[in-house]
C-alpha cells in the first residue's frame, strides 16, 4: 500500500462492516515514535461520541483506493473525563495469551 499523503486528505473511512466513520481531513505524524495516525474532524454521531474529531492509528489501515477501509474499529467510542485511547478490540488479550503460552 504506497500512497502519497496528500491524495489521503477527502478520503471517506468505513469500517471492516461498512460503516461510515468519517473523511480524512488531515494526517498527524510523530516524528519522536515514527507513527502516523488519520485524523477524521468530523465523526459519524452513530461510532463516536457527539460526532467528536478522532486520530486512528495508521496501523488500522487495511486498505486504500477510491475509500480507506480499516482493519478494525471499536462498536462505540465514547469519552469521559479523561483523553480516550482507541485500541484494536483484543489487542491486549493476544499479549496475554502469548505470556501464557510461554509459561507452559
Amino acid at each position: 500500500m504506497l500512497e502519497e499523503a496528500g491524495n489521503l486528505i477527502g478520503l471517506e473511512v468505513y469500517t471492516p462492516d461498512g460503516i461510515f466513520v468519517g473523511c480524512v481531513s488531515n494526517l498527524v505524524v510523530d516524528p519522536n515514535s515514527n507513527k502516523v495516525d488519520v485524523f477524521i474532524d468530523e465523526t459519524s454521531p452513530a461510532l463516536v461520541d457527539q460526532g467528536i474529531s478522532i486520530n486512528i492509528p495508521f496501523r488500522w489501515v487495511q486498505s486504500v483506493g477510491d475509500i480507506i477501509i480499516l482493519r478494525a474499529f471499536p462498536d462505540r467510542v465514547t469519552f469521559g473525563s479523561q483523553e480516550a485511547e482507541l485500541s484494536l478490540p483484543g489487542k491486549s488479550d493476544a499479549k496475554a495469551d502469548k505470556r501464557r503460552r510461554r509459561k507452559r
